[in-house]
């Protein structure tokens, strides 16, 4: 005979296994998962990004003892042309009073034609640190001489009719094509394992007293972010259907660990267009040199859609990360106060203060409606 306890405890088992069955049916997007919930209710912990954990203490240096402690195999990289300079001073400036006169990482900087004798003065006189000054191999910048040109042609007087930024340059297309494919590839970079990517008219808000760089290292993270939104469906128009020909070729190169719900509602049916905003990033360059995204960006290169529609770097570098690599290996720095004119991350709260941040608070992207910030949050919830 069943004793009133164990009919109690037999009652709250089927009640919780239904609550569990039901609420994991219906999920809803942004929630946490039913297991998590119920994981929440039992031990009071709340699933969360793992960036709200905070920087562990041990990274932050001493401001009086630069470049004293451990650093990683990185360096800073700049893509840029001489009519550039005025733009590049200003970012360079902000990076070395923020973060790297502490840390004296080195630079790189990239241009299709030879570098000005007054570029590269002016850029050293701002830095203790070394800087190489390399050249774009021809191959890896024009258009390929495969690509149809007339139906490339086609294409740009198109998007000019749409009024599609950018639609209608055939450098800004070799600009994201050399990104997606070619920069991590360029002798310069060899030596390197991790780079933080800075241009020219961008605002660094915040002073910097850790390393994120060796931060990247240690916790084996392959891609860093500060702004994710939503890409103009208009430039990428057959970029997913391009994706899922790979994946279906390619199923074992996927990460079974990946961030496809970041890019994709529907299990990767269809592409909801977020990507992060990849005129800042900090990554991990043997990433970018692995099998699984080298294969990827040869795939799509072949297609031809960086000259006949126009395909971005940030959505190829987004979705390469998403797929090939474990989510909790992409990392939103949350400290980090950046613009890109007109989108600008603002660290908030006590992040605000810790940094000295000159930004307005006010002024914060992170959840506004065209941000994706919260479809990445939801990768952990």
């Amino acid at each position: 005979m069943m004793t009133p306890m164990r009919y109690v405890v037999l009652v709250l088992a089927i009640i919780i296994s239904l609550h569990f069955i039901l609420s994991f049916s219906h999920e809803e997007y942004g929630r946490a998962t039913s297991l998590s919930h119920l994981s929440e209710q039992l031990t009071g912990s709340k699933p969360h990004p793992p960036y709200q954990d905070g920087v562990p203490e041990e990274y932050y240096t001493s401001p009086t003892a630069p470049a004293q402690g451990r650093r990683a195999n990185a360096t800073f990289v700049f893509l840029a042309r001489n009519g550039d300079l005025s733009g590049v001073v200003m970012s360079m400036k902000q990076v070395e009073d923020r973060f790297n006169k502490e840390f004296q990482y080195p630079y790189v900087f990239l241009n299709e034609e030879p570098f000005s004798d007054e570029f590269k003065e002016r850029v050293q006189t701002l830095t203790d640190s070394k800087i190489e000054f390399g050249l774009i191999p021809r191959e890896n910048w024009v258009q390929p001489e495969w690509i149809d040109e007339d139906r490339a042609s086609e294409a740009r007087k198109k998007m000019i009719q749409d009024k599609v930024i950018y639609g209608g340059s055939v450098p800004y297309r070799n600009m994201c094509r050399f990104n997606s494919g070619f920069f991590y590839r360029h002798e310069l970079l060899q030596k390197y394992k991790y780079y933080w990517r800075v241009e020219p008219d961008v605002n660094f808000f915040c002073d910097l007293h850790y390393d994120p760089l060796l931060l990247m290292q240690d916790q084996k993270k392959v891609y860093g972010f500060t702004i994710s939104l939503y890409e103009y469906p208009a430039t990428i128009p057959t970029l997913w259907e391009s994706v899922k020909e790979f994946i279906d070729e390619n199923p074992d190169l996927v990460e079974p660990e990946n961030a496809m719900r970041f890019i994709s509602d529907d299990g990767g049916e269809s592409y909801n267009n977020c990507h992060f905003w990849s005129n800042f990033e900090i990554g991990d360059l043997d990433f970018w040199r692995g099998e699984a995204y080298s294969k990827f960006f040869d795939f799509l290169d072949k297609k031809g859609g960086f000259y006949y529609e126009r395909w971005g770097d940030a959505p190829v570098h987004s979705i390469g990360a998403a797929l090939f690599a474990k989510k909790d290996q992409i990392h939103f720095f949350n400290d980090i106060g950046y613009r890109h004119n007109p989108f600008q991350h603002c660290p908030q709260g006590e992040l605000h203060k810790k940094g000295k941040c000159w930004c307005d608070p006010k002024d914060n992207f992170d959840y506004e409606w065209y941000s994706c910030l919260k479809r990445y949050d939801a990768l952990f919830a």
